[in-house]
Order: structure tokens, then sequence, then C-alpha cells
């Protein structure tokens, strides 16, 4: 260097703007000193798990042929069918596998002695309204003796909501594809004293008494006058009016009731007046029917194999069950508790049983938190405005691979929810499904003490990747690679 050199002048910028990956408090320290300042929610892909890795590795990579085109199909499944409610019947009559004295219940597979407390007590208030029991006490030593076989409704193209179990004689409706497949759900037992959260009261068992030998029979006769109803318009009606058909189903339950008012008005069925007085009281009469479509949409999506889309989710308030479409396996971890919830006075977390129930399929169909960003419910039961419930649709749309062309959000200029939940991405971005859902007292019998939010554990998620990838790599013939 000559003797007279000097070293370069460094300019420093006049201002500061910052993208900060890793350690949040870095950008909240520059945000704090009134710089723009952008935080990356940046982890380590599926926490660094080796083998977890590995899976994606090929599932992305020299997989990802198969994977993906299964998936386009899986989504246009979920997208594109058309689950139309026919009829409401005895289970025994339309559901397959259901005889003897067995009960349905929510959730994966699970033993009497192993179910939560308001579970339990649904399933006495169903052994009693099938007649097997007496009494709740007789019916709970029933059970406890294995005498009624316990069965998850999921394995019979069902799904229940929150502890229900329901008998043979119990009202399903029914969902049929247009084209083929059909799905069942209970009829919505309604408010207040009631099994499906968590009551063996004789009032409990009076309602489920009333479905059967009053409600069905009126509601048979009204749907086969009325003809075939198209849930998922309702359902996208319903959504534009504030619900998102979970939590909130009151503007479709509406929309409904008017359609089939002038069939009720011309029944000849001499309880129809009880009937018509339960239904103007059933704020949420119109979640079961949205149930019941979604599980038919995720039964034909089901049948493609190859998939990573996630076209089950379901609880039973002990164990949180996942499956993808392609494969019979459920992959299990505990039940998660609800968070982000609005109790009733005096109630609160240590109350709460774990959440609970199959109605978790309808985020996987662009319903519940899905289309959380239209509804103002969901606001409420997040503790803050709309943003709040905006930024729960956006979580989901984080880990979809879709996005409806049905149901769509006028608060997010009209786009469609967030639809089919890819496993890969859940465990790659160690992002989980959030669901809206009621939460039960765990073990005094008292019912519904609240609502909020759940989120879904990825150990499921995990195991279903794992899965999916044994299976590709064992049977490469089988998906058309070498």
């Amino acid at each position: 260097m000559c003797p007279d050199a000097r070293p370069p002048v460094v300019a420093l910028p006049g201002s500061v703007e910052v993208v900060n990956v890793g350690l949040a408090l870095f950008a909240d320290a520059v945000a704090d000193q009134g710089r723009p300042a952008v935080q990356v929610d940046w982890r380590i892909p599926a926490g660094g798990e080796e083998g977890v890795v590995a899976a994606l590795r090929r599932l992305y990579g020299p997989l990802a042929a198969v994977v993906d085109a299964a998936n386009a199909e899986v989504v246009r499944r979920l997208d594109s069918g058309r689950p139309l409610l026919i009829d409401a019947a005895p289970a025994s009559a339309v559901l397959p596998g259901l005889d003897g004295r067995t009960l349905l219940h929510c959730g994966p597979a699970i033993a009497y002695q192993d179910a939560v407390d308001p579970l339990q007590r649904s399933m006495h208030a169903a052994v009693v309204a099938e007649g097997w029991a007496e009494d709740v006490a007789a019916a709970a030593r029933m059970l406890a003796a294995g005498e009624v076989a316990l069965s998850p409704a999921n394995d019979h193209c069902t799904v229940v909501p929150m502890a229900t179990a329901i008998g043979p004689s119990m009202p399903v409706f029914v969902a049929e594809l247009a084209g083929g497949g059909r799905a069942y759900a209970p009829i919505g037992q309604g408010p207040g004293d009631v099994a499906w959260f968590g009551r063996d009261t004789p009032a409990a068992v009076e309602r489920l008494v009333f479905l059967r030998d009053a409600v069905q029979p009126v509601l048979a006769e009204v749907l086969a006058a009325s003809g075939p109803i198209d849930i998922l318009s309702i359902a996208a009606q319903a959504v534009a009016m504030g619900d998102d058909v979970h939590v909130r189903a009151q503007a479709a339950t509406n929309l409904l009731i008017r359609d089939l008012l002038p069939y009720l008005v011309a029944s000849s069925a001499p309880r129809r007046a009880e009937v018509a007085a339960f239904l103007s009281g059933n704020h949420l009469f119109f979640l079961t029917i949205g149930m019941a479509a979604a599980r038919a949409l995720a039964g034909w999506a089901g049948e493609v194999p190859g998939s990573s889309v996630v076209i089950g989710m379901s609880r039973n308030g002990t164990d949180f069950g996942v499956r993808l479409a392609g494969s019979p396996a459920w992959h299990l971890d505990a039940a998660p508790a609800v968070e982000s919830a609005l109790y009733q006075p005096g109630r609160g977390p240590g109350d709460a049983a774990p959440d609970i129930g199959d109605s978790a399929v309808l985020e996987l169909v662009g319903l519940g938190a899905a289309a959380a960003a239209g509804s103002p419910a969901v606001a409420q039961l997040l503790g803050g405005g709309m943003r709040s419930a905006v930024r729960l649709t956006e979580h989901l749309d984080r880990i979809c691979l879709g996005r409806s062309s049905r149901v769509t959000l006028a608060t997010l200029g009209g786009q469609g929810t967030p639809l089919g939940v890819d496993a890969r991405l859940v465990v790659e971005l160690g992002v989980t499904p959030r669901i809206t859902t009621g939460i039960l007292h765990r073990s005094d019998g008292s019912g519904q003490i609240g609502a909020g939010v759940a989120e879904a554990p990825v150990g499921p998620f995990r195991a279903a990747v794992l899965a999916l990838d044994a299976e590709l790599c064992a049977r490469p013939e089988q998906y058309g690679r070498p």
C-alpha cells in the first residue's frame, strides 16, 4: 500500500428496514425504535427429526409426481362433489354394519373404561333410549361388562358431533353425493339438557326418544316431499351471512328451515307442531347435516391412493386421530385442550374436557376454521376483532393446497376458503390445523360450558407422513413408479 493511501469510507444508511429470521426479539427491538421490521416465522423443517426429514425429502423429491397427482385429484373431489340431503332414517335401516347391541361413538376406537366422562354419559343415555337398560346405572354396568359393543362412527361412513353415541334405533340424516356415495350423521339434539353435551339425565334420554319417535318421521316425510337439498349451496350462503358452519350454524339452519317450511306446514304427521317448535329453537340444527356432507366428500376423496391430503380428523376426548386419503389407517395422539376459549360465567380451563367429536371434518372441506374470516361469532371466541378471525383462516391456508370455488369470503375479497390440508406441509412447517369447537365439562355432567379453538397435535400428521412414505417406497409398481 502507498504511504498516503487511506481506507475507503463506508457510508452508513440513512434509514434501516429489517427482515429478521429467527428470534422475534430482534425484530421487536427494531420495531420499538420506530423502524419497519418483518419477522419471518422460519423453523427447522419437521423439527430437524432425521427420519421425518428424509421422508419429506422423498415425498417432495422422487415421489412428488405421484403424490402431487393424487393430491390434485383429492382436492378436485373435495371441491366439486355435490352432497345432497335426501332422507332422515333409523340408523339400523341405512348404516352399513350396524346391528345388535352396538353403539357408534365419536372419534377413534375406544373402550368404555378409557372414555372421558362426557362420552360415558352419552353412552348411558343411548343405552337407556334403546331400551337395553332401565336406567343409567344399569346402562353403566352393561357397558363396563362389555355387554354393549362400541364402534367408531367413522367406520360406518358416519360422523357424530361432540360426545355423541348413537344406537341402532336413533335417526340419522342421509347425505348422498350426486353420482353416488353416501354418508350419515345424527339429527342434531339441540341445546340444553342433551346427551351430545355429555348429559345422562332423564331429560337427555327423553330428547333421544323424541328425535326417534317424533322428529325422524316428520323429517322423512318432509324430505320426501321436498326432494334432494344441495347442502353446500346452503352452507356457502350461510358463510356469507356470518356462519362458519361449526360453532355457528344459525344462518344455515334458518335457510334450511325456510326451504322445508312449505312441506312442514303441509305435513299430516300428528306431532308436526312439536317438531316445528323443536326446529325453531335448535340454532345448530344444520351442523350435523354439514358434517354428513363433509364426510361424503371425504369418503369420495379418500378413494384416491398415494395422497398426502388429510380426509379425516376425529376426537373422542382421549385420542385425536388423523387419516390420509387412500389409507384406512388412523394415526393417533392425545386429544388437545381447547384454547382461545369463551367460557360461561364461573367456568374456566380447569373445568374443560379435552377436544371431542367428529366435527373437525368440516375444517377439511372449507368450513369451520377455514371460514372463520367471515364469522363475527368466531372472532368473539378469539377475544378480538375480525382480524383475529381472519388470522385463523390464514393459519389454515398455510397448510392447504387449494381454495374452495363455492365457499367464498367477502372479508377476503371473495377468496375461497382453504381446502385440502397437506400433511407434508403440516409436518414441514410445524403448523397444525385449528378447529372451532364447543367445550364440555370434564366430570360433573353439566354439559357445555363454553366454546373455543383447539389446535391439533402434530404427532398424527408426522406418523401419517412416515406411513405414506413407507407405502410408496414399498410398492412402487402400484403407483406407476419403476
